[in-house]
């Protein structure tokens, strides 16, 4: 047997160790990962994380005891293994060969549907999940595209703010009485944004993202529900006739909602509209 040069993985929690040269001389795929890391730990960093495909699945051990034993334990590596996307179009799959040269392109997608559409589409799912890109779905304007019904709920407060000003000149929100907002409705939407703050801690110390899109969909499928009310029972408007400090009221938790909303679309790096036709 030829002698080789193997990183002794065993001892850092992977199944076999693992060499670091092949037969001709040339380092191994594996190598150069490891300066990679290397370098980045040299650099100060503490907490690495690694965006995966998933095929790459059977290198999570052998990358991990390498930083284990290059840091001697004290720097944490984080491996998103990202599955694969399937394109729909029509509701049926779009067929993509790299063999062949037939694929479609990030630069493809977003030129067809927008960055936004993209950008909040791929961040809704778990890094782990298999996401389904239905270019129909996310291009209609309905409750069933989160992208829409999201950016909805902050153009519909901006429009209801334009509407305020006409109707309620000079009326002003930031003195608001608060204890007006009494409608379980009206509670349910206070609760929510009272959790934001503490849904972007946790999305950021689990490295998941999607809790926020699923959240802003929530907070505006809760707006979305008390404005159709509003239409049901005029009492429950966001814009009462005749009763300013009710109105005033509620124009703040409309305008909590879409403050909330814009940052969370900002995070994602998404624009919150002014309107939308």
């Amino acid at each position: 047997p030829r002698p080789q040069t193997l990183f002794r993985a065993t001892d850092f929690g992977d199944d076999s160790d693992r060499p670091l040269r092949k037969a001709d001389g040339s380092w191994a795929y594996f190598t150069p990962d490891i300066a990679n890391h290397h370098d980045k730990m040299k650099r100060g960093f503490t907490m690495l994380i690694n965006v995966w495909g998933a095929d790459h699945g059977g290198y999570v051990k052998r990358m991990k005891a390498v930083v284990a034993a290059l840091s001697d334990g004290t720097v944490e590596l984080d491996i998103k293994i990202c599955q694969m996307v399937t394109l729909l179009r029509d509701g049926e799959p779009v067929k993509m060969s790299k063999r062949t040269g037939d694929f479609v392109t990030l630069r493809d997608l977003v030129d067809e549907v927008g960055r936004d559409v993209v950008r909040f589409i791929m961040l809704m799912r778990k890094n782990d999940s298999p996401l389904e890109f239905d270019l129909a779905r996310v291009t209609e304007q309905s409750k069933d595209n989160p992208v829409f019904y999201v950016q909805y709920a902050h153009a519909r407060v901006r429009s209801l703010m334009r509407g305020a000003a006409t109707q309620f000149p000079g009326l002003e929100v930031a003195d608001a009485d608060l204890t007006r907002l009494s409608d379980p409705g009206e509670l349910a939407l206070i609760k929510l944004l009272a959790a934001w703050p503490r849904h972007i801690e946790a999305a950021a110390e689990a490295h998941e993202p999607h809790r926020l899109a699923f959240y802003l969909y929530d907070l505006a499928g809760a707006f979305h529900g008390q404005w159709n009310r509003g239409n049901d029972d005029p009492g429950l408007r966001f814009l009462v006739a005749g009763d300013a400090a009710l109105t005033a009221a509620r124009l703040a938790l409309a305008k909590a909602v879409s403050l909330t909303v814009a940052s969370g679309l900002d995070i994602f790096g998404v624009e919150a509209p002014e309107e939308m036709r």
